[in-house]
């Protein structure tokens, strides 16, 4: 669909649902994930109960989905979830789930500042004096994330879908991870077997979870708005579920995340044990060292099974990109840095 007849369709949409004249300008395509694509759009209301000007983004699919990746329904109810929490999230409003309006359902949020970029967040002069501040806010909004339950989920669907199709438990939670990753792999074409030699330490060294709490599931540079007055919000909520703590706070820490930036392992951004320490002190838990190793191996094998899934969608015809086509060749990178973390464990 053309730029301009989507947003004529969604003037008009808007129109009936809120009860007056809608006129949408600067209606602009910004970068989006690999399953979603989002337009910064200023809405202006005339008439009506809902008034006024919104300056928003417009969030709905594109492509092929990706494993484990929420529908906007979902993500919707998710990201409402978590702002109600006190996370700092972009306010989500007009959720829409009917696809006749575009061919696809879709939401809009709340506009904020900031960038997101790996290389800005960790790089840019403009944030020497806030990136203290930001490891801060990061954390603390993390575990205000890790307060969300599946006890105070109101949603029985949406609790549900949380779990992945796994029973989740705090004993079974590595272990039904596991079998998803297995089952991933099994469904691929060719011949993996260091993943397969990773997949089997994670089976064997499975701990128990201290609680099962709402994860992100993409935590990591890239998917928060920053600038120079420090977090703006966090973003990109498609692959959230229930799971152990120790998966967000290592996803931020693995390797590929830190863009250039090695020795700040929290994102490229800060060093760990400061990050972690923060977290501990809002979370009111103490992290267990290893959890956190093996959290951190499941989360480079889950990136590398990721990688291999994403250059499948190229060359499958699905969902044509050179981006994708790309990141494929980066799971032999996750393999090794699983296999180095296993390595180092047992010395």
């Amino acid at each position: 669909m053309k730029d301009s007849e989507l947003k004529e369709r969604l003037e008009s949409y808007l129109g009936k649902r809120l009860q007056g004249t809608v006129e949408i300008a600067n209606m602009v395509s910004l970068s989006g994930g690999a399953c979603q694509e989002n337009f910064s759009a200023d809405i202006k209301v005339n008439g009506g109960p809902e008034s006024g000007q919104y300056q928003t983004v417009y969030r709905t699919d594109k492509g092929a989905a990706l494993l484990a990746s929420l529908s906007r329904i979902d993500e919707f109810k998710v990201c409402r979830m978590a702002f109600e929490a006190g996370v700092k999230t972009p306010e989500p409003f007009w959720l829409e789930s009917d696809q006749s309006v575009t061919g696809n359902p879709f939401y809009f949020m709340k506009r904020i500042q900031g960038k997101a970029t790996g290389r800005f967040v960790v790089k840019d002069p403009s944030l020497n004096k806030v990136r203290k501040q930001i490891t801060q806010e990061l954390a603390e909004n993390l575990a205000r994330i890790h307060s969300v339950t599946p006890e105070k989920c109101k949603d029985e669907k949406l609790k549900e879908v949380l779990n992945l199709g796994q029973y989740v438990s705090g004993k079974t939670v590595a272990q039904g991870s596991v079998q998803a990753l297995r089952s991933q792999l099994e469904s691929m074409d060719g011949a993996y077997p260091a993943m397969e030699i990773i997949l089997n330490w994670l089976e064997k060294k499975a701990p128990e979870s201290d609680a099962v709490v709402l994860i992100h599931g993409d935590f990591r540079t890239g998917n928060f708005m920053v600038n120079s007055e420090g977090l703006q919000g966090i973003v990109d909520w498609e692959f959230a579920h229930w799971g152990d703590r120790h998966e967000d706070l290592t996803w931020l820490c693995m390797r590929d995340w830190r863009f250039g930036k090695l020795n700040k392992e929290a994102g490229g951004f800060a060093d760990r044990s400061e990050f972690y320490e923060i977290y501990e002190k809002a979370a009111g838990v103490k992290l267990d060292p290893t959890k956190i190793r093996y959290w951190e191996v499941m989360g480079n094998l889950r990136w590398a099974i990721g990688c291999i899934g994403q250059a499948e969608r190229h060359l499958s015809g699905k969902d044509k990109g050179i981006e994708l086509a790309s990141i494929g060749r980066r799971a032999c990178e996750m393999e090794y840095e699983a296999m180095r973390l296993i390595e180092e464990s047992i010395k």
